[in-house]
Order: structure tokens, then sequence, then C-alpha cells
């Protein structure tokens, strides 16, 4: 799971993920500033709670940490999809169900609203092709209120069985040279 990033004063910088969907979102997003800076534009994250006007009375950290509640929390459940096992996942509708239940929101719409923003802030990621499609832009909404998207807890150790990805090819080179530092990367 490890990926290198080479700066432009070849200097190679390696990454190492925990497991293969997460690999594969880093390089996604890595490529995609890439393209907006090739692009000519200016990349600045921007905070979710600004862009899409939520209310500062919603925290989305214990939102998330009431969602992985074994008991009360949204069900992590083995799916399959295109003949691939989605372990240790949910489907944007037992999401926005969730919310809905636990009055969270009020409507689907606001649920919606807020589950795109968790999905931007990075408690959650998507999982599966319809919901990457759209966590990538190709949409109208981040998150998908549907049952075929797929979305998983970062934290949660969620792995798919079946998976090819032919997009992301790493290269397999050997590591030169020695650690300078080494440490965890958190996604956020």
């Amino acid at each position: 799971f490890v990926f290198k990033l080479t700066a432009a004063k070849q200097q190679d910088h390696f990454f190492q993920a925990s497991y293969l969907e997460e690999r594969d979102a880093w390089v996604r997003d890595i490529k995609k500033v890439i393209h907006r800076l090739d692009g000519g534009q200016r990349f600045a994250r921007k905070s979710t709670r600004k862009s899409i006007r939520l209310p500062e009375t919603i925290n989305l950290s214990a939102l998330y940490l009431s969602m992985k509640d074994p008991e009360k929390g949204v069900k992590e459940l083995k799916l399959e999809k295109d003949k691939k096992v989605f372990n240790y996942c949910f489907t944007g509708i037992s999401v926005i169900d969730w919310l809905v239940s636990s009055n969270s929101v009020r409507n689907r719409k606001e649920g919606l609203m807020l589950a795109s923003s968790l999905l931007n802030e990075g408690y959650l990621q998507p999982a599966g092709d319809t919901s990457k499609a759209a966590a990538e832009g190709l949409s109208d909404t981040p998150f998908l209120d549907l049952s075929d998207a797929y979305y998983y807890f970062p934290d949660s150790g969620f792995f798919c069985e079946g998976n090819s990805s032919d997009d992301d090819v790493v290269l397999k080179e050997e590591f030169r040279g020695m650690v300078v530092k080494q440490g965890c990367l958190l996604k956020q």
C-alpha cells in the first residue's frame, strides 16, 4: 500500500496507507490537486461548514461518534455489487435514514447536506464506483441517498474483496535510501 510522490526538486516522498482503498483515495486526491494546479487554478481547502452553510450548532465529530455507536449507530454490513464484496460498509440510504431517525436533521434534503459535510471532512469515505464518482464531482451532490452507493468509516477495517484498481497502477520499484522520518498520516 505504498506509493511514491516525486517533488519538483527531485525529492522522493513515500506514503504508506493502511489498506488499498485508503491508498487509492490518497492517490486520487493528490492527482486532483495536481490537475487543478497544472490548470492554473489555485488550491485552497475550503471549510465545508462555510461552503454549504452548515449551522454552527452541528458538531461533526460528535455526530460521527454517534454514527459509529455499535448499538445505536449506522450498521456496518457486508454488501455485494458487481462481483465485489464490500466489508464493513453501509449504503447512502442507511446514513440518511439514520440521520432522520436520530433527529439530527428534519428531512432527507438536510440529511443529504449533512452527509455531504461528513464525506467532505473525511468522516465518511466512498466505496464502490457509484459513490466514488459522486465524491469526485460527477454528480449533483458528493453524497448519494441511494441503495447502491456504498460508504465506510475511515477507521472501520473496511476492505473490498475482488477489487482491482487498474486506474491507479502503482509501479513496483525498489526502495532505496534510508528512512528520515517515519510516522502516520491522517487524511482530513
